[in-house]
């Protein structure tokens, strides 16, 4: 029988939004989403963005964090002329969100406005992982917020003057792959370019290939190969699954 590799790709959305105001339940609505595409921990390219008008006014102090203005969403579309363009995107794949709560709430609440058989609340689709909450397990007793796990973490936030849902999105993706580990071109499927060629996708060795030549690594290899190893160990906080199979 043949040598088989099975490939598969593991893909999550980093999602944020930007709203009228803080309550969902004083009927504030959502004026911006934005969601970047990750498949087996690598950022693909791929982004949804969408301004929407939300046919009331926003809180100033909304404003102030957002800088978002009434005027500039006047001529944007409404939630349900662009939600089958959002649900294609996000499918039903994991939702990787800072203080889920808030924008699943946001979201399912414009999803129960709408006549659709297609409104299902995001939370029901598929999972939703809360950076927030992941921060607050690995930094118990620190600031969490997006702004604190960006110095934390060493990650550029230098153009985030103003909050804004793609540009938060993208800053949390790099900061989710910093805290979860740091590993984001994970594939075993193989090349980049083999990237998203269909889930379950299986490719056949040739039986009788040439044996590959097994090169060891050097000492100094393999001490720069456990420094790594302790690095992502400290930075997940004790969770280095491959750190502890070496010790096993």
């Amino acid at each position: 029988m043949g040598s088989y590799i099975i490939g598969f790709d593991m893909r999550q959305i980093v999602l944020d939004t930007e709203t009228t105001g803080l309550e969902v339940s004083q009927g504030h609505r959502i004026i911006e989403i934005g969601c970047v595409e990750l498949i087996n921990r690598r950022v693909t390219g791929r982004d949804f963005h969408h301004y929407i008008k939300p046919n009331r006014k926003i809180d100033e102090g909304a404003i102030e964090v957002h800088g978002i203005s009434n005027e500039f969403l006047a001529d944007k579309p409404l939630f349900d002329a662009i939600v089958n363009e959002f649900l294609d995107f996000i499918k039903n794949d994991e939702l990787v969100i800072h203080n889920a709560s808030f924008d699943v709430g946001f979201l399912n609440a414009e999803l129960q406005r709408l006549d659709s058989p297609r409104a299902t609340p995001v939370d029901e689709r598929g999972d939703v992982l809360d950076t927030l909450n992941l921060a607050r397990r690995l930094h118990p007793g620190q600031k969490n917020n997006l702004d604190a796990l960006c110095k934390r973490y060493d990650i550029d936030n230098s153009k985030r003057e103003l909050h804004g849902a793609l540009l938060d999105a993208r800053i949390l993706a790099d900061v989710y792959l910093a805290m979860t580990g740091g590993q984001t071109s994970l594939s075993l499927v193989g090349e980049e370019e083999d990237l998203g060629k269909g889930e379950g996708s299986i490719r056949r060795i040739p039986v009788g290939r040439p044996r590959l030549r097994v090169i060891r690594a050097t000492a100094d290899e393999l001490a720069a190969h456990d420094a790594q190893l302790q690095d992502i160990d400290k930075s997940s906080r004790g969770s280095c699954i491959w750190l502890k199979s070496n010790n096993n």
